[in-house]
C-alpha cells in the first residue's frame, strides 16, 4: 500500500510523525521513534521567554548600568521550568538531526513581533528541515481587538519566511474569529503549512489549598472532531499544508483525519501513553484498513470528505448543525 503524502514540500513515506512534546528531549527516544517508522521528527518548542530571559541576562552582564535592571529576569520564567536553553535547544536539534535519517522539524513558540524570531534562521542553520512556528495567543486582554493579534501574527510569519528558506508551518488555535479569514491571511503570508490546532494546558484550581496547580491532560479521541471540521473546511481553500494535531489516537482517528484533508498526522498522547513503538502498529493498521476498503493509495482518500468532495456538504454547515441538536432523545 502507497501511504506516501507530501507536508511541507517534504516527500515522506506515510502522513505519521511525533507532535512537539517531551519524547524528543532524549536521543535514544528520538531514535526508537525512527526504529518505529516515524515519518519526520517534530522537536518540542523553543520559547520566546527562554529567548527573551537569556537576552536580557546578557544584556545585565554586558553593560554596566545592566544591574538595574536586574529585577526584569524575575518576570520571566526561571531556567529551571524548561528542559533546555537556547543555545542548549540549537546542539540538541544537531544531536537529533545526526542521530536520524528522516526530516527534523524545529519550533518555535511565542506571542509577539520581535528578536526572538531571530532564532528561526539558527534553527536552519542547526540543521532543521522545516520550521513549527506555534503562535500562543489567547486573547485575553479586553484592550487587544481580534484584528490586532491575527496582524501580529500575520507579520511574525511575515517575518520569519524572510528569515529562512526552509517551510514554515503555522500552528494554531481555534480561537478566532473568522479562522478561515485568519487562514487565507497566513496563506498570503507565505505559510507553507499549517498545524491544527494546538492545545493549551490550562490551569486547574485547587479549592482546598486556593491555589492554582498545572496539571497535564492528556488528549482522547473525543477532541478530534473540531480538527476534522476546520481540516475539511480549509482544505480545499488554501495552498498550504495541513496537518492534524490532537485527538489522534486509532488507525480511525488517523483515517478519518486524512479524509478530512491532512497531509501529515501529529502524535503526541497516544505515543506517551503506549510508547514510540505504537507508531508503527498504527502505521501497519493504517495501510491494512486502507486495504480492505479497497484504496490503492493514501493520496486517494486524502481530502475525499473534506468540503468539496463531501457527498453532504451539509455536515459542515450550521444545518446540521441543528439536525445533530435535534437528533438527540432523552432516555426513558
Amino acid at each position: 500500500m502507497d501511504l506516501s503524502t507530501t507536508y511541507l514540500g517534504l516527500k515522506l513515506p506515510h502522513p505519521l510523525m511525533p507532535g512537539a512534546s517531551p519524547l524528543v528531549d532524549d536521543l535514544d527516544t528520538v531514535r526508537r521513534l525512527e526504529d518505529a517508522g516515524a515519518a519526520a521528527i517534530v522537536m518540542h518548542s523553543l520559547f520566546e521567554e527562554q529567548i527573551a530571559r537569556e537576552q536580557v541576562a546578557t544584556f545585565i552582564h554586558t553593560e554596566s548600568h545592566g544591574q538595574s535592571f536586574a529585577e526584569a529576569l524575575t518576570y520571566f520564567p526561571s531556567p529551571e521550568a524548561f528542559h533546555l536553553g537556547p543555545d542548549e535547544y540549537l546542539e540538541h536539534l544537531r544531536k537529533v538531526k545526526q542521530a536520524v535519517s528522516v526530516p527534523v522539524i524545529g519550533s518555535l513558540n511565542g506571542f509577539s513581533a520581535g528578536g526572538w524570531l531571530e532564532y528561526a534562521s539558527l534553527i536552519e542553520q542547526a540543521g532543521a528541515d522545516a520550521l513549527e512556528l506555534n503562535v500562543f495567543m489567547l486573547g485575553s486582554n479586553p484592550a487587544d481587538p481580534g484584528a490586532a493579534i491575527e496582524l501580529r501574527t500575520v507579520q511574525m510569519v511575515q517575518a520569519v519566511r524572510k528569515a529562512v528558506r526552509i517551510p514554515v508551518a503555522v500552528k494554531l488555535s481555534p480561537y478566532y474569529t473568522s479562522l478561515a479569514h485568519f487562514a487565507a491571511k497566513l496563506d498570503e503570508a507565505g505559510a507553507d503549512g499549517m498545524v491544527l490546532f494546538n492545545r493549551f494546558y490550562q490551569p486547574d484550581i485547587d479549592v482546598e489549598e486556593l491555589q492554582v496547580r498545572r496539571q497535564v491532560h492528556l488528549s482522547s479521541s473525543a477532541e478530534l472532531p473540531l480538527r476534522l471540521t476546520w481540516l475539511a473546511l480549509l482544505s480545499p481553500r488554501v495552498k498550504a499544508s495541513l496537518a492534524c494535531s490532537g485527538g489522534v489516537h486509532t488507525v480511525v482517528d488517523a483515517v478519518q483525519s486524512v479524509m478530512a484533508g491532512a497531509h501529515a498526522v501529529q502524535l503526541v498522547s497516544c505515543l506517551l501513553k503506549r510508547g514510540p513503538a505504537y507508531l508503527a502498529t498504527l502505521r501497519q493498521e493504517l495501510s491494512q484498513w486502507l486495504e480492505e476498503h479497497e484504496y490503492h493509495s493514501l493520496r486517494q482518500a486524502q481530502g475525499s470528505m473534506n468540503l468539496n468532495a463531501c457527498p453532504d456538504p451539509a455536515v459542515y454547515s450550521r444545518a446540521n448543525y441543528m439536525l445533530v441538536l435535534q437528533s438527540w432523545r432523552v432516555a426513558q
